[in-house]
């Protein structure tokens, strides 16, 4: 008897398909049942109002795996919902707020002419529109982005027109910044012209003046910092030059207290500082070799050797955070001087000082290998920077402090006598004739008076005595200092008025024959013209040949005609008129 399959034979004629199929559908059930076993229940037998007993069922799904029941939206959904997200402006569909659009589009895409173009039309076509201030400085922006020497002038005059027609508007500290960043751009490096680094210092100190309340002041003052980084780097890299180079000790003196005095927070302020008591020192070296008195010379010493010790001495307590404070410290040891000791306010300021400067990275040292621009990586980005230079120290000063320097170690009398004015006293009277005659006695300033007479012989050669310290003169009646007597009209000077023709024997200037020159007489009459061109003479009539016959040809001027062709003379000849 053969064993039945499971399965008709009609559906599986072999034992091997029924065996298939049976695998399948074992594999369908076992997958319901693992569906259905995420399905928990809970039963739960209750009790009626008649006595009953019932039992509820409560299904509870199990927690699915989220990941893998997300659904990920596809890119034309998420562009569709962010237009659904977008809510457009009332204006949106507004003529000047199209323009505007389009010219910001065209802008960003580097297509500045056309931007400008659109913004222009905007200004002209819609006088009204809410939208010509943004148009005014979107022009300038246009420009600004361009960029090239005639563009950012082209800007800069844009952005100055924009703060005088929109003085009020939060812009305008916007458009001001532009000015000085259109500078900044522009800044070479130290050793090179600096007249685009002083325009960009002067702008970012008016932004900061004129808009102190602006949200631009912090960049606007790093970039300020940035600026004075390269000015004090300038300077102090020339009075180097001045102080290796040609020994100008002077010149040197005074660019690095310029660089203190202006630029306080130079990165390489120590260094400045180091190198001013270098100078200093120098000099009360130079002075210690000169043959001056033992006094003057100890006193020229100690004068340049306090400044050298007070610019060693500010190293220390205002910069003790600094690379080169050692160096300051040894310079004092070697001239046996007390190092000084900062407080712990002054260290707490130099260490934020130092702190706030950035360090070099691989970034900024390839840019400044391969662009041409100045390094500003270690400028200060804490404190304020100055917004007014000081009166800058010049060379002919520090010069003239030596010369007085030298002057009063020398005469320590010379300078207080020569500056009476500094101490609130005046000046004697006779202090400017300090000449004194062969017996001692001092001489007293010549007066118009003391002019002897023509007819007063003098005992000497010259005309002017040197009795004028032992004669009584007459008193004037009003002088200054110099001994000038000054006249007034209808005042006598003596007991007895000098008469009129006397003049202190000077002679008279005049001609010598005063005789009145006679009145003018009237003019003769001009002779009638005549013309004096001579009239140019006729020619002779012809006269007949001796023979009776006729001239074939007739005579011809030499002085009009060729003698070749018998035609007008050409060139001087034919000019001249007469």
């Amino acid at each position: 008897m053969n064993k039945r399959s499971f399965f008709p034979s009609v559906w599986f004629p072999s034992n091997r398909a029924g065996s298939l199929a049976g695998l399948a559908v074992a594999s369908l059930i076992f997958s319901s049942m693992g569906a259905m076993a995420q399905v928990t229940g809970s039963s739960q037998t209750t009790t009626d109002a008649n006595g009953k007993q019932q039992q509820s069922v409560t299904l509870s799904a199990s927690p699915s795996n989220k990941k893998s029941e997300k659904v990920v939206p596809s890119k034309d959904t998420k562009k569709e919902l962010r237009k659904e997200k977008k809510i457009e402006p009332v204006d949106a569909g507004l003529p000047d707020k199209v323009l505007y659009d389009k010219a910001l589009d065209a802008t960003k895409r580097g297509h500045f002419d056309v931007a400008r173009l659109d913004l222009q039309t905007l200004l002209n076509t819609y006088p009204d529109s809410q939208y010509q201030m943004k148009a005014k400085l979107a022009i300038a922006d246009s420009w600004y982005k361009e960029g090239g020497t005639a563009a950012l002038t082209q800007a800069e005059q844009e952005y100055k027109d924009f703060i005088t027609f929109f003085p009020n508007a939060p812009e305008a500290a916007e458009a001001q910044m532009r000015v000085g960043d259109i500078y900044f751009r522009q800044m070479d490096k130290p050793d090179r012209d600096y007249a685009k680094a002083t325009h960009a210092e002067e702008e970012y100190r008016l932004m900061l003046q004129q808009f102190p309340e602006s949200t631009l002041v912090p960049q606007a003052k790093q970039r300020l910092r940035e600026v004075q980084e390269v000015m004090a780097t300038r300077e102090s890299a020339i009075a180097a030059f001045y102080a290796s180079h040609s020994n100008n000790w002077p010149a040197a003196i005074a660019r690095y207290q310029t660089v203190v005095d202006t630029y306080p927070q130079y990165s390489h302020m120590d260094d400045v500082l180091i190198g001013l008591g270098d100078a200093y020192e120098t000099e009360a070296r130079y002075v210690r070799t000169m043959k001056l008195p033992e006094a003057a010379k100890a006193k020229l010493e100690k004068t340049y050797d306090d400044q050298a010790i007070a610019a060693y001495s500010k190293v220390v307590l205002d910069h003790s955070a600094s690379p080169h404070v050692e160096d300051a410290r040894d310079r004092l040891d070697a001239m046996n001087v007390p190092i000084p000791t900062p407080t712990p306010e002054q260290v707490a300021a130099s260490v934020a000082l130092e702190n706030s400067r950035r360090q070099y990275r691989l970034q900024d040292r390839a840019t400044l290998l391969v662009m041409h621009k100045p390094d500003v990586v270690l400028a200060a980005r804490d404190g304020d920077p100055t917004l007014a230079d000081p009166t800058p120290t010049l060379a002919p000063h520090i010069i003239n402090k030596i010369n007085a320097d030298f002057t009063d170690a020398l005469n320590p009398g010379a300078a207080k006598a020569a500056t009476p004015a500094a101490e609130g006293t005046a000046p004697a009277p006779n202090a400017s004739a300090p000449a004194t005659a062969a017996t001692g006695t001092p001489t007293a300033p010549l007066a118009l008076q003391d002019v002897p007479k023509a007819d007063a012989a003098a005992p000497t050669g010259s005309a002017v005595t040197s009795e004028a310290g032992t004669a009584t003169s007459t008193p004037a009646t009003s002088g200054n200092s110099m001994g000038v007597e000054i006249l007034t009209p209808g005042a006598t000077t003596g007991a007895t008025a000098k008469p009129a023709d006397d003049n202190g024997g000077l002679k008279a200037v005049g001609p010598v024959n005063a005789t009145p020159l006679p009145a003018a007489e009237k003019p003769a009459e001009a002779p009638d013209a005549v013309n004096d061109v001579a009239s140019k003479p006729q020619p002779a009539a012809q006269a007949p040949n001796a023979n009776g016959k006729k001239n074939s040809k007739p005579e011809f001027d030499k002085s009009d005609e060729s003698s070749s062709k018998h035609k007008k003379k050409k060139g001087l000849s034919k000019l001249n008129p007469f």
